[in-house]
């Protein structure tokens, strides 16, 4: 039982591929191709393909991995009605006419096709070959004379279809038909060359007219006259009047000719009027055409001075710019730098602030918490130095002779000489003082006595008249 399950899920397995197989093998019909995309294999240099194109066959489409679409082989009828088109005389002609394009069978072909117009809709292939119609119609038509466009049409279709053709096939289209229907422009030329060739061939018609007719009378003059000569040899009366004849249909004859001749003469005029109206057309053209050129000279040279003037005031500008964002940039580094440098200073100061706070402050605390203890300790540690810059004060003091002029003693009972020395140490802060400032006692053996002043040597004073104080130092 376990067996004919298995060979039945095996079989219909089988069955799954096969239908599979079957339902992925596509068929292209012969007014389309088939193209294959996805992975589809390599080019010969090693290149991945970007698609495979069949036309009138069939093929296996993998499935996940490949896609099919087809493009459409029916011809499309594109109208180009091309008007104002430069020759290479530069005078401007109306060339419409109608293509009939369609995709083209070559496998090269198709592989553009396939590239190029896959997706796109049989109204947008058509715009899209009547650009380059267009185009490579007004190349075609710009290195050929009027003359040649209008009377050696083989050449120009197959100027046409050679250049149209070379570019369709860039996009996967081939050329199936041109026909360009009548040829115009908007100075007349083409009917001028239309009138000429008129003219011509009427004229050519009077003179083959003129010259039978001359043959003929000839002929007949001939004629008549040997039958006159055969009937004047018997009738010499005969003869008179022949010969009379024969004068009168000379002066008609000569009268014919002379008409005939004024009329050739006038057609001829007229053929040389129009050649000369044709060729002046044609140089006012010309030179029509040589005033807009020099124009579309002077307007590129115009443009390219511009141009080159509006580079080169951009580059000044870019530079100055440039110049300035230096500036700025080297401006902002240099304040940065400062900035950083002041904010290091401050580091610094906050840092030395607050180490001598934290010193101030165990001092404090050392002092038992008391403001005026820690302040003469600290008194107490500059005391030596303090003594030694009041010592330094008069250390240098270089006085060698002291004159003082004075009547003997003053209202205290001090002599002149002794309240000088009095004074000069007064200047410098006493001793006691500091040592009472700090809270502590100047030693006994240095004098304690705050209101006790130091009495100097005096000096004695001469029993002179009482003169003015007068100090000399040297």
């Amino acid at each position: 039982m376990e067996t004919l399950i298995l060979v039945c899920v095996i079989a219909l397995l089988l069955f799954s591929m096969i239908l599979l197989i079957l339902s992925r093998y596509k068929k292209c019909p012969s007014d389309k191709v088939m193209v294959i995309y996805g992975k589809v294999g390599s080019n010969k240099d090693g290149s991945a393909r970007s698609a495979k194109c069949i036309h009138g066959g069939a093929a296996f489409v993998w499935p996940v991995i490949q896609a099919r679409e087809f493009l459409d082989l029916t011809p499309l009828s594109i109208s180009v009605d091309l008007e104002n088109a430069l020759s290479r005389q530069n005078i401007r002609i109306n060339v419409p006419s109608r293509f009939t394009v369609g995709i083209s069978t070559e496998p090269a072909v198709m592989q553009n096709a396939a590239e190029r117009l896959l997706g796109l809709k049989l109204e947008e292939v058509q715009e899209l070959a009547k650009d380059i119609i267009f185009g490579q119609l007004r190349l075609v038509i710009a290195t050929m004379d009027i003359e040649e466009i209008n009377t050696d049409r083989d050449k120009f279709l197959e100027a046409v279809s050679r250049n149209v053709e070379g570019e369709l096939k860039k996009i996967g289209l081939r050329l199936i038909n041109v026909n360009v229907t009548d040829i115009s422009d908007e100075s007349g030329y083409i009917a001028a060359l239309g009138k000429e060739a008129a003219a011509k061939a009427i004229n050519d018609a009077k003179k083959s007219v003129a010259e039978k007719d001359r043959d003929g009378s000839i002929g007949e003059a001939n004629a008549h006259r040997d039958q006159r000569v055969q009937v004047a040899q018997a009738d010499s009366e005969a003869i008179k009047g022949e010969n009379a004849a024969k004068m009168e249909v000379a002066m008609s004859n000569a009268a014919r000719r002379e008409k005939e001749a004024e009329a050739l003469k006038i057609a001829t005029s007229a053929e040389k009027i129009q050649a000369a109206r044709a060729l002046e057309e044609a140089y006012a053209a010309e030179q029509q055409a040589e005033v807009a050129r020099a124009a579309r000279e002077k307007a590129t040279q115009e443009a390219d001075i511009i141009v080159k003037t509006e580079i080169e005031k951009r580059k000044l500008e870019l530079e100055a710019e440039a110049q300035a964002e230096q500036i700025r940039r080297k401006a902002k580094g240099e304040a940065d730098a400062i900035l950083a440098k002041m904010q290091a200073e401050a580091t610094g100061m906050q840092a030395m602030l607050t180490k001598q706070a934290d010193g101030l402050r165990e001092i404090v605390q050392a002092a038992g918490g008391d403001p005026d203890a820690a302040l003469r300790l600290l008194l107490a540690d500059k005391m030596e130095e303090l003594l030694r810059v009041q010592v330094e004060a008069v250390k240098n003091i270089k006085i060698d002779k002291v004159t003082v002029w004075d009547s003997g003693e003053n209202g205290q009972g001090k002599t002149a000489t002794a309240g000088f020395v009095s004074g000069l140490m007064k200047s410098l802060p006493p001793m006691n003082e500091l040592f009472d400032m700090a809270g502590m006692n100047l030693p006994s053996f240095l004098g304690s006595d705050k209101k006790e002043e130091t009495e100097s040597a005096v000096l004695p004073a001469s029993p002179k008249k009482e003169q003015p104080e007068v100090t000399e130092e040297k």
